[in-house]
């Protein structure tokens, strides 16, 4: 349950700098291509935004092919706000849109894999995630 001052929300436009600034504090590096990034979401089939008044805190997204497949490209929640159930409930709420697809998949740093399989999410066994990346790794 989030704290009663939190929304979630779904509306697509998203304060540009704020935005920004949401990335840069969780020290993604996409915050350092902001038209590229406000494309990207621009682009999403879905966004989930957080929001303590008119503060964004926290913001999910996802793209899909629209019937068997969608991945979850982004979760970010402000780290003064981390650990209070604003992730879980960004998640939850991508997941009940999707429920009925045939895969949900998402890429997860390390520190990260244990809050992931919270939200049912699994390693699997039989395939191995493989990309090609243009940010930095630090």
């Amino acid at each position: 349950m989030l704290h009663p001052d939190i929304e979630l929300s779904d509306r697509r436009e998203l304060p540009r700098e704020q935005v920004i600034r949401l990335y840069r504090e969780c020290g993604w590096s996409s915050a350092e291509k902001p038209d590229r990034l406000l494309a990207a979401l621009a682009n999403s089939d879905t966004i989930i935004s957080a929001w303590q008044a008119d503060d964004l805190i926290g913001l999910g997204n996802a793209i899909s092919d629209g019937a068997l497949v969608v991945y979850y490209p982004h979760l970010l929640v402000r780290p003064a706000f981390q650990k209070q159930g604003v992730g879980q409930q960004i998640v939850a709420a991508l997941q009940e849109r999707y429920a009925d697809f045939h895969q949900q998949i998402l890429l997860s740093v390390n520190e990260a894999v244990k809050f992931y399989q919270k939200q049912g999410f699994e390693i699997p066994q039989s395939v191995v995630p493989m990309w090609i990346y243009r940010g930095s790794e630090e």
